[in-house]
């Protein structure tokens, strides 16, 4: 499989599920501005959508849309139990977060990255946000996960949000609810602040420091003991 990113960009979530589900790939690097890749090759050409994250599969076929290829990872690395088996009332949880992640927060953050955007309007946009992540904060009480105890596809795609909301400087606490959550994603912002990770920390998060996407991977390791596989 081949995967078409851009760093900083929603293909992170895919790219945090390949890690996770220890599948072979390769990464392409995309110029999303110039729509073109590493080689100069044209990128409209590759995905007509011009957009990442783009799935390359061995067969020829191209899958597109993160949270469409988020799933068929998962289901390809099914002993990982990224998502819930096909079907079950687990799944179709699973598609709830989904569809609530892309719509609600991966949605509202896109006017944030627009210089042409005036800050009166970003506000509306952040406001949204804030009232979205107060929902998630109340649903993770109790909870490890969004689904639970099980970590999932969902919450690889929430920890994109999340990192987001620093790079816009959205004043929004860390869940709270959850204690595994919060504790995952307070150590990985820990790691993501410094290049030299020091000795308590497991060896993912050094070895994440050597990530091929240059950005957010450099936060993405398992510091309470979760081997991601190839960085």
């Amino acid at each position: 499989m081949k995967l078409y990113y851009s760093p900083g960009a929603c293909s992170l979530s895919p790219h945090i599920a390949l890690l996770e589900a220890g599948l072979p790939y390769d990464l392409v690097k995309v110029d999303l501005r110039a729509k073109k890749l590493e080689n100069g090759d044209d990128f409209w050409a590759v995905n007509p959508k011009g957009q990442v994250p783009a799935l390359a599969l061995d067969s020829g076929e191209l899958v597109t849309e993160g949270p469409v290829i988020i799933q068929m990872i998962a289901d390809h690395a099914k002993d990982k139990n990224l998502a819930p088996a096909r079907d079950s009332a687990e799944r179709y949880k699973l598609l709830e977060w989904l569809n609530f992640i892309t719509t609600e927060l991966h949605k509202n953050f896109s006017p944030l990255f627009q210089p042409a955007i005036p800050d009166d309007v970003k506000t509306f946009f952040k406001d949204r946000l804030t009232a979205k992540f107060k929902y998630i904060d109340g649903q993770l009480a109790g909870r490890d996960y969004l689904l639970g105890k099980q970590f999932s596809v969902a919450d690889g795609y929430l920890f994109v949000m999340l990192s987001w909301a620093e790079r816009v400087k959205h004043e929004r606490p860390l869940p709270s609810g959850a204690g595994r959550l919060n504790a995952r994603l307070t150590d990985l912002r820990e790691c993501s602040r410094t290049s030299a990770p020091s000795s308590s920390r497991s060896k993912n998060c050094e070895r994440s420091s050597t990530s091929k996407e240059g950005l957010y991977e450099n936060a993405y390791c398992w510091c309470i003991g979760r081997n991601p596989g190839r960085l």
